[in-house]
């Protein structure tokens, strides 16, 4: 994403999903279809911020390269030089995951 000219505005993160486990824990190999989509990604971009009732910037809490959790209908997909990322508001974002 770093040769992308793609820059969220306002309060908006660009997330890339952390592809799920293709194995249980007890051996046993998920197909594509019946993967469920991951909840979780790593923050490919972020906005500067989103403003407050008098006009003051509010900081964004999370950086590029944290690794997230969001919800399942959380943001959305778009493709962007062939990868395909999730925009979402920060407030989808449940937690960064240290």
């Amino acid at each position: 994403m770093a040769k992308q000219k793609f820059r969220p505005l306002h309060d908006r993160v660009v997330v890339r999903r952390i592809q799920a486990h293709e194995k249980t824990k007890g051996g046993i190999i998920i197909p594509d279809t019946a993967q469920e989509k991951p909840q979780e990604g790593e923050v490919v971009a972020v906005g500067p911020g989103g403003r407050d009732e008098t006009g003051k910037l509010i900081k964004i809490d999370v950086k590029t390269g944290d690794r997230v959790l969001f919800g399942k209908w959380s943001g959305t997909e778009v493709k962007l030089d062939g990868e395909e990322l999730l925009i979402m508001k920060e407030s989808d974002i449940m937690g960064v995951i240290a």
